[in-house]
Order: C-alpha cells, then sequence, then structure tokens
C-alpha cells in the first residue's frame, strides 16, 4: 500500500508497507507486491531529500569563509560538511556521499580539478553535482570545470543570496535526474536499476551482458570532452546494432556508469551479442583516436591504449537478494578483452 500525504508548502511524505524479505533489504529500494506483480518504488535518489535535510559538503580554504557559509546554510535547513584540504575533500566525499558538493579550485594540497576528478571517477561519487566557487575568471577555466561536468561556477566575491538560489537549483536538478543518457540516449540511473530489480525477482532465466570501455578518462584529457563524448556515442550505436541483429525486442540497453554498458537478454543469445560486440569494438578501437594518420593513431593506443573489459552474469551463478549485490556480481565478472590482431600484420 502507499500512501501519498501532500499540502501546499509542506514536503511530500511517502508512508510505505512492503513485503520484507527473509534476510533484509539493503538496497536504498522498497518491494512492493501490486497484482502479484513486483515493482520497485522509488525514493528520493538524493538522500531521500524530500524528508530528510540535503548534505552539502563546503570544500574552501579560507576558514572565515568556510565558516560563514557553513553557518549560513545550516540556517536555511541544510546538513553542513566542510573541509580545507582537497584530500580531506574527497575522503570525506567518499565516506559521507554529499548530496552536493560546493568547491573551490585553489587548495593547499591538490586543486580542486583535481578533486572534481577524483569525484567523477569513484563509483559512489560519480553523480554528486559540483559547483565551483573560485576567484578565477578566465574562459579556460571555465570549460576546465565543465568537461568535468560541474553544474556550475560561480565566481569570488559573490551574493550570497544568489549561491544559496544556485545551490538550491542544482540539488532539484539532481533529484529530478533524467532516466536517459544525455549523450548515448540510453536508459541510466534508475530505469536501470528498476531492471535489475526485475531480474531479482523474475522466474526466467536471464543474462547480463556488460561492456566497459577502460581509460576513457586520459582519452577525454588528450583528445577533449567531443572525441570522448564520440566514443560513447560509436558504442552504443555498435551495441543497438548487435542487439538488432542477435538479439530481441525485448532485450535492455543501459548505463551502469558514463562508460560501463550493460545489455539484459537471455542465456541463449547472449553469446552471439557478446561476440558481435567484441570483435567490432576491438576492430574500431583504433579509428576512435582523432587522428587522420592511421600509424599515429596506432601509437597513441600503445601510449594511452583504450581498452574493453567485457563479461557476463547468468541467473543460474547464484541468488541475488538486492540491486547492489548483481551489480558487484557484473562488476566482478568483467575481464580485459584480448586485442585484436592489427590488419597490417595479418
Amino acid at each position: 500500500m502507499v500512501i501519498l500525504v501532500s499540502r501546499r508548502g509542506v514536503p511530500t511524505k511517502f508512508e510505505l508497507t512492503h513485503r520484507r524479505l527473509d534476510d533484509g533489504l539493503t538496497s536504498p529500494y522498497c518491494v512492493c507486491y501490486i497484482n502479484f506483480v513486483p515493482m520497485v518504488i522509488h525514493a528520493v535518489h538524493w538522500g531521500f531529500a524530500l524528508t530528510e535535510k540535503a548534505r552539502i559538503l563546503i570544500v574552501e580554504d579560507d576558514l572565515d569563509l568556510a565558516e560563514m557559509l557553513n553557518a549560513y546554510f545550516r540556517v536555511q535547513g541544510y546538513d553542513v560538511s566542510t573541509a580545507a584540504w582537497g584530500e580531506d575533500a574527497v575522503r570525506v566525499s567518499k565516506e559521507t556521499a554529499p548530496d552536493l558538493v560546493v568547491l573551490d579550485i585553489r587548495l593547499p594540497d591538490i586543486d580542486g580539478y583535481e578533486v572534481c576528478r577524483r569525484i567523477r571517477t569513484n563509483r559512489r561519487t560519480a553523480s554528486i553535482p559540483v559547483i565551483f566557487l573560485t576567484e578565477k575568471r578566465d574562459r579556460v577555466d571555465k570549460l576546465a570545470g565543465l568537461e568535468l561536468g560541474v553544474v556550475d561556477y560561480i565566481t569570488k566575491p559573490f551574493d550570497i543570496q544568489e549561491l544559496r538560489l544556485r545551490v538550491r537549483n542544482a540539488l532539484r536538478s539532481a533529484i529530478q535526474q533524467p532516466l536517459t543518457n544525455p549523450i548515448t540516449n540510453l536508459a541510466e540511473g534508475a530505469m536501470v536499476d528498476e531492471q535489475l530489480q526485475k531480474l531479482i525477482f523474475s522466474e526466467n532465466e536471464w543474462a547480463i551482458l556488460s561492456i566497459a570501455i577502460v581509460g576513457l578518462e586520459n582519452f577525454r584529457e588528450l583528445y577533449g570532452f567531443v572525441a570522448s563524448d564520440d566514443v560513447l556515442r560509436a558504442v552504443s550505436l555498435m551495441m543497438n546494432n548487435a542487439v538488432r541483429e542477435a538479439g530481441s525486442t525485448e532485450d535492455f540497453i543501459g548505463h551502469m556508469e558514463a562508460n560501463e554498458f550493460i545489455i539484459i537478454s537471455n542465456k541463449e543469445r547472449v553469446a552471439g551479442l557478446r561476440e558481435r560486440i567484441q570483435i567490432r569494438l576491438q576492430q574500431s578501437m583504433e579509428y576512435f583516436y582523432p587522428l587522420k594518420d592511421r600509424e599515429k593513431a596506432r601509437q597513441a593506443m600503445g601510449e594511452n591504449k583504450l581498452q574493453l573489459l567485457i563479461g557476463q552474469v547468468l541467473s543460474t551463478d547464484g541468488s541475488f537478494v538486492d540491486v547492489n549485490g548483481l551489480k558487484t556480481a557484473v562488476l566482478n565478472s568483467r575481464q580485459l578483452a584480448p586485442s585484436a590482431p592489427n590488419p597490417d600484420t595479418v
């Protein structure tokens, strides 16, 4: 039963009664049975933000400014923590997974760009919105932040009311995150989690094919975000083509992370899908590099090689009690795919 209590000006509250699994449900979802069909009821992704305080991490080495921001946002109803060093910010982000990070670029140890880069490369913190708060005003600095995926960029001195509104808007955007990846138009986030949740309760046999592109972060630093986005689009196109040729209209394609893909199919089809995708990706790796000279592209591959991780999980591989456990099994199944032979040497 789902009871919705709502009144103008008051946050919406969900009260759920649900069938509890024998060993307890450790995932952040409640599983309810409606007409005997398992359905996933999603709480707000960012820390159940409709009923709990949103958590903000302020990373600022100016202690007076950090204290002022801490006090101000606490009065506004946020749960605030602070860090004066970049390494501390990375550690706190991993430990507490804040809903938003306000990040200064100039820090005593590592700079804000490196802090943001580490946040983006960690599975738990990759989707946390980051706002840069800095004295840097150059266009190149703003572009560097945008390439790292920051959601906003505010220069000092700033209007505290403007900062408050930008923080509020960033949190709202995070809660209302899209269900599809803006680059590939494939499903991600809650939509993927819902598909995985359905597998746990499915009585039919299923298979998950997992594909990840390793080295994309270094590739992006060398060749830019446009070339990196082109790689993701090409991979998604190859996966869609493979499903169209060897899969079924019932198969599901989505992202587990930005550079990680899954296909949900069945045991009979997964081998053919895996073979097609692996061969095509290996043959195409060289052409992902935006270099007209193929020899230079091969040299770039040797120096900063994009590599393919591929694996699969079958319904018969074990008992999965929650989405996190299934994701861990998918992650552990991946292995480095052997390199395709150089066509010039064959």
